[in-house]
């Protein structure tokens, strides 16, 4: 069994005049064949927290963590068998039709990311894969719309 783990930074926001609309947004995958591992890794740095920065948050959030955090998570996973892709998209070169069609624009670039290791076959083709996902949308609608949009894909 393979692990997939997507997450994202920054947002699909296009309208730039906003003080918080983000230049780029960027979509990871981390894939191993030991999810255990990496879970027992994230755990162990949030464990190193501190009281006060444990009640902020209940999960490592990397814009939002010390660099000491984070380059400790980083170090640790360093050591496991781990690959990792990236797209780093700059939101400005991205059709202007797609502006409005945020959904669309994610789940396109994160077929794109997945479609590669595949191709490359970075993750061994006998293996079934397990997605884990961030949960990007609080709507369901749109989660599901995401969930059968990567299945046909596949």
């Amino acid at each position: 069994m393979s692990y997939i783990f997507l997450d994202e930074s920054g947002d699909l926001g296009f309208d730039f005049s906003k003080k918080r609309t983000t230049k780029h947004f960027v979509i990871t995958l981390l894939y191993t064949s030991d999810k255990r591992k990496i879970e027992k890794i994230v755990k162990q740095v949030h464990r190193g927290l501190t009281k006060s920065q444990k009640h902020k948050i209940s999960h490592l959030h990397a814009n939002k963590e010390k660099a000491v955090t984070r380059i400790r998570l980083l170090n640790k996973l360093s050591a496991k068998e781990i690959n990792v892709m990236i797209i780093y998209l700059n939101k400005k070169k991205v059709y202007t039709r797609l502006h409005n069609e945020k959904d669309v624009l994610y789940n396109y670039v994160t077929n794109i990311l997945l479609d590669r290791i595949l191709t490359k076959k970075l993750v061994p083709q006998t293996d079934d894969i397990d997605l884990i996902a961030s949960r990007k949308e609080t709507n369901k609608f749109l989660n599901q719309n995401f969930r059968e949009y990567l299945s046909k894909r596949s």
